[in-house]
């Protein structure tokens, strides 16, 4: 791949979420250990160089809170977030059809959103030459706070399947 046609795509899954009793599963809240997990997301994609220009957050509040936590981390360099109706309890093909209509003047695309579809999409996503033991600890296990990276030539629009390269899979997690 030459260097300057890369785009990378981030998906992460939520935080760790509370269920308090009462309240609506679109409004559940972070726990404690998402409030600590979520910024050390944002801190390892600085870390990484894996810095997005687009940030695509499912409407809930867990992924927004999520959401916040991550941008507080990467300070002046975080994006204004969109928040995206359409990513709560997405199906794999339906966050790729949101992907699909971000501009190509995004050039890191990081996406916030639910399981089983991020999971589902990462399988979906990752090429022949993924990077073996990134795919398997994302496809046998995608805890809250999961990042899956991904590396493509392709236009967003063109993104469909196995067509890019599953590059890091992490965990981030306070001690």
């Amino acid at each position: 791949m030459s260097a300057h046609h890369i785009r990378r795509l981030v998906l992460m899954r939520h935080a760790k979420a509370d269920w308090p009793g009462g309240v609506a599963d679109h409004e559940r809240p972070l726990e404690e250990r998402g409030h600590r997990d979520a910024p050390l997301a944002g801190e390892w994609l600085l870390k990484h160089r894996v810095v997005p220009d687009f940030i695509l957050c499912s409407s809930a509040l867990r992924t927004r809170q999520t959401c916040t936590w991550v941008c507080s981390a990467l300070g002046d360099k975080a994006p204004t977030p969109k928040l995206e109706d359409g990513l709560y309890g997405a199906s794999a093909l339906r966050m790729l059809a949101v992907i699909n209509h971000v501009p190509d003047t995004v050039t890191t695309l990081m996406v916030i959103s639910h399981m089983p579809g991020v999971q589902d999409l990462a399988m979906h996503l990752a090429s022949r030459d993924s990077n073996h033991e990134a795919y398997m600890d994302a496809a046998t296990r995608y805890p809250t706070s999961g990042l899956t990276v991904f590396e493509t030539e392709k236009p967003w629009a063109e993104l469909d399947g196995q067509d890019a390269r599953l590059t890091h899979f992490k965990v981030p997690r306070a001690k």
